[in-house]
Parts: structure tokens; sequence; C-alpha cells
């Protein structure tokens, strides 16, 4: 049974899923690693402004559905929350990467 908390995350996995078994050698794989994390941060951000697109909508009276306000805050937060693992995940290799003798 697959979980899916943001279905925008599962854009991502073809693009990954094509990167295995190759080696990612010289510029072209630092090219898609930068244009997976870019388009990663990208969608981060545009959940976001529809989560606050959708609380604006509420607050003014334009809508009055709480419940995909609600839908749309959570998917917002969980992505954000995945940035973040991420984001620490990338820091921490990069700390044991620095401790590594020459």
């Amino acid at each position: 049974m697959a979980v899916n908390f943001n279905p925008q995350i599962n854009s991502l996995l073809p693009s990954i899923d094509g990167l295995k078994g190759t080696k990612a050698t010289g510029k072209s794989g630092e090219a898609q690693f930068g244009k997976a994390l870019s388009k990663g941060l990208h969608e981060v951000n545009d959940l976001h402004n529809k989560a606050d697109a959708s609380i604006t909508e509420l607050l003014t009276g334009k809508s009055n559905d709480i419940n995909s306000v609600v839908s749309t805050v959570a998917k917002a937060d969980m992505s954000f929350k995945l940035l973040v693992a991420v984001r620490d995940k990338l820091v921490s290799a990069y700390k044991e990467t620095m401790k590594m003798q020459i």
C-alpha cells in the first residue's frame, strides 16, 4: 500500500528513477541534481502560495469551504517538512564529507 501525502512530490520520481544505474560525473550530474532541487523548491513555494491564497479567500469571504483550505494548508505543511528534512540530510552529508581526511 502506497501512501502519498503530497502528489506533487511524485512528479520528481521519474527524474530520480532515470538517474539510477548511471554515474553522475562531471557537470551533467551536477546540472541534473540542481534542476531536481530547484524544481522541488519551486513546487514547495507554489504550494505555500496556494495555501496563502486559499486562507485569504476564506478570510475575505470569497470561499466558504474550510475543508479545502485545511487540505491545502496541510499539503503545504507536509511539503515544507519534507524540504526541511532534505536540507538537514544535505547539511549532514556535507559535514560528514568535510570531516574526511585527505
